[in-house]
């Protein structure tokens, strides 16, 4: 086994990776958003979420921290949750008000 020798120079290091912090707003607009979506078809936390990612989206502009995907998807998911809850109590509501039997007809 042949050694190099003791004058030759080691290459050198690798440059740090500059890693972008992401946004915890961004975070927590996905977190709620798909959590409410899961537990109560996202009512409140729908519109909770949705409110979240755009405030995280303005916050990833100025500051070009990490995350602009994430507070997309918590806005997607927010707002499709509170459709998806309005269109089931609206359902809900017809069929209470026609299952209602008036009296005299």
């Amino acid at each position: 086994m042949t050694y190099p020798p003791h004058d030759q120079q080691l290459p050198p290091a690798p440059a740090p990776v500059a890693t972008r912090r992401t946004n915890g707003l961004a975070v927590a607009s996905l977190v709620v958003s798909v959590a409410g979506l899961v537990v109560c078809c996202g009512s409140v936390s729908g519109i909770v979420g949705a409110i979240l990612g755009h405030v995280a989206r303005g916050r990833i502009r100025r500051t070009g921290e990490a995350g602009a995907g994430m507070a997309l998807a918590g806005i997607l998911v927010g707002w499709t949750g509170l459709v998806i809850f309005l269109l089931a109590f609206t359902a809900h509501l017809l069929f209470n008000v026609m299952a209602v039997k008036i009296p005299g007809l």
